[in-house]
């Protein structure tokens, strides 16, 4: 009985044994499509036309620096692809914000007028308050250059304005830059620091 049943387990062991064959065959079917791809690919970034393989390049010695075939290889070099292109045609740039563009917000790292119109208000030290002779206080305030500036209510700084003078205070109306804040103006205080006293 034992001799008879080993022919039963071999055949049906083989049968589920797959075909290697099949798979081989689409693992190199793959394959080729894969290089046609690429070389497709390859194609269309360099349409210069290559038969065959491409040359293997040679190491070369640099020519003397002030020869004309190292200016004509840096010439080369600096044009060795195609260059690429956007053509908007007539659609807005995608990287400029929608809700405040940059040219519409004043900049704070260009050119500032001079004198107390190009000072920020973080930037300037208040170091006394006067009171004047019509009985309106008037504030003496510093910038980082040291240079002193008296200032009444209503006068302007690069962003904001002096909105009041109390007498150990100024209050700023500074603008808000931040096109995602729904407040565009808000209240800073500078108070006279112990040591300016």
């Amino acid at each position: 009985m034992m001799p008879l049943m080993l022919p039963i387990v071999m055949s049906a062991a083989l049968a589920q044994i797959p075909d290697p064959s099949k798979a081989i065959n689409a693992a190199k079917d793959a394959r080729a499509k894969t290089e046609a791809a690429q070389k497709k690919n390859s194609d269309a970034l360099d349409p210069s036309p290559s038969s065959g393989p491409p040359p293997q390049a040679k190491p070369a010695t640099p020519p003397p620096a002030g020869s004309q075939t190292s200016q004509a290889a840096a010439g080369s070099q600096q044009q060795s692809g195609p260059g690429y292109s956007y053509d908007p045609a007539g659609r807005r740039d995608p990287f400029v914000s929608l809700l405040g563009r940059g040219g519409d917000l004043p900049s704070t790292a260009g050119s500032r007028p001079s004198g107390l119109a190009g000072l920020l208000i973080n930037e300037v030290t208040l170091r006394g308050v006067l009171k004047s002779s019509k009985g309106e206080f008037i504030a003496l305030l510093q910038s980082p250059d040291n240079h002193t500036f008296i200032v009444h209510p209503g006068d302007k700084v690069f962003d904001g304005t002096v909105k009041a003078i109390t007498q150990d205070a100024v209050v700023f109306s500074q603008d808000v830059n931040d096109p995602l804040s729904l407040v565009k103006q808000r209240e800073v205080r500078k108070t006279i620091r112990p040591e300016a006293r």
